[in-house]
């Protein structure tokens, strides 16, 4: 057990981290004091009037201003273990508009106003921390300086008096003291330095933004990825044993005529189930990912969607460049399931499908001549218009109806498409 807690003055934790924080507060005064001198001279320049000398301090202190946040950062991550996150940097360039772009940054007159204001303000709480530490450890040892220093050396004769025992007491009570001045000096600096040199709450925001996006995007192309395995694998799996079972049947159909009748009709009953189960999974396979969507694109792909409809649909695509493919697989989706709407639903006689690319967006119209009424609001869950709506949404998209009654109802969708 430590000395301090077992006496019960005081606790070990302050002590064990004052060390680090003494040694940042002593390394921050000289990056502190840093632009002092330049100041002083604009001061001066100032005062005596000289107009032509007086740009050249502030100048000097923008020159200086990266150096010295690079060496607070440096001292933060090295001594306390804190990364400064930096602010966010206009894009790279040489000529006049980039480096005057430079110079009007917020991040970079937060920075000057960090060591020009708030870094002469720290040096003197610096000072006066460190003067507490000395002043407490000289005081704390006055027996000892009184035991080791020869009279001659002595300022003056104190002795083992009561005087001493009341400094040494101021000693060890500053040595209480001292790691809690220490500490709440490190927070302000810390809190000045994560407000002035690191990003502003707006570029924090737009920053988490971007990693959240970015992170939706990786789990969108995982469930694409995974739905593509979940096709395949039915593709080369299971509709290949049901076809395999449904020929098998058929063959013990025809070449079997000596069976009993109930076993005939039996024969023929799993046949024809073991056909609708094939054309079921056929349907699923082609909601979840169909091969001629990644294979030929979304032209082909719409167009067999419309061949399969009891409807005629004028299917028109035009795409200089494919889009990615979890934005090409949201607007098939979203034409498959309006299509199934307008025939379950609208009652129509026809539809029109337009995909189309401006700039980089992805446009997507669906129109028929149906009877109208398509409720948004009213619709329900995750299936339907609902479900449209929140797979559009997925990738930043938007989404409208306009149905009013008696039709026709034309359903547009705008994907962003990435650079």
């Amino acid at each position: 057990m430590q000395l301090t807690t077992w006496l019960g003055l005081v606790p070990g934790r302050p002590f064990r981290r004052a060390g680090h924080r003494t040694a940042l507060v002593a390394a921050g005064l000289p990056l502190h004091l840093a632009v002092v001198p330049l100041w002083l001279w604009l001061l001066g320049t100032l005062a005596a009037l000289v107009p032509y000398v007086t740009p050249l301090p502030v100048l000097l202190t923008l020159a200086v201003t990266p150096l010295l946040t690079a060496g607070q950062r440096r001292r933060y991550r090295t001594l306390v273990g804190k990364d400064l996150p930096r602010p966010a940097l206009p894009g790279p360039g040489r000529d006049w508009r980039s480096a005057v772009r430079r110079l009007t940054t917020r991040s970079l007159w937060r920075q000057v106003c960090y060591h020009a204001v708030a870094g002469p303000l720290f040096a003197v709480l610096d000072l006066a921390v460190l003067a507490v530490w000395a002043a407490a450890v000289v005081a704390a040892s006055l027996y000892v300086w009184i035991w080791a220093l020869p009279p001659q050396w002595r300022v003056t004769d104190l002795g083992y008096t009561t005087q001493a025992a009341y400094i040494t007491a101021g000693g060890l009570a500053l040595l209480f003291l001292g790691p809690r001045l220490t500490g709440a000096l490190v927070r302000l600096e810390t809190r000045a330095a994560e407000v002035l040199l690191g990003p502003s709450r707006t570029e924090k925001l737009a920053r988490r933004v971007a990693d959240l996006a970015e992170s939706r995007a990786g789990v969108l192309d995982a469930a694409d990825a995974e739905r593509r395995r979940i096709e395949r694998d039915l593709h080369d799996g299971a509709q290949q044993r049901l076809v395999s079972l449904a020929v098998n049947l058929g063959l013990a159909r025809s070449t079997l005529g000596d069976l009993p009748e109930d076993a005939r009709k039996v024969i023929d009953e799993a046949h024809r189930e073991a056909k609708e189960a094939i054309a079921e999974l056929n349907n699923l396979v082609r909601g979840l990912h169909p091969a001629v969507l990644e294979d030929r694109g979304l032209d082909a792909a719409l167009s067999g969607v419309a061949a399969r409809l009891p409807i005629p649909v004028r299917v028109a695509v035009d795409l200089p460049r494919r889009p990615s493919p979890t934005v090409e697989a949201v607007a098939y989706f979203v034409v498959s399931e309006a299509l199934t709407n307008v025939v379950k639903h609208a009652g129509a006689t026809r539809a029109d499908v337009t995909v189309e690319r401006i700039g980089e967006t992805l446009l997507v119209v669906v129109a028929d001549d149906g009877a109208g009424g398509a409720d948004l609001a009213a619709a329900g869950g995750g299936t339907g218009l609902a479900g449209l709506v929140k797979r559009v949404a997925s990738v930043d998209g938007t989404f409208s109806c306009r149905s009013p009654a008696g039709g026709p109802t034309v359903i547009t969708v705008e994907l962003p498409c990435a650079p």
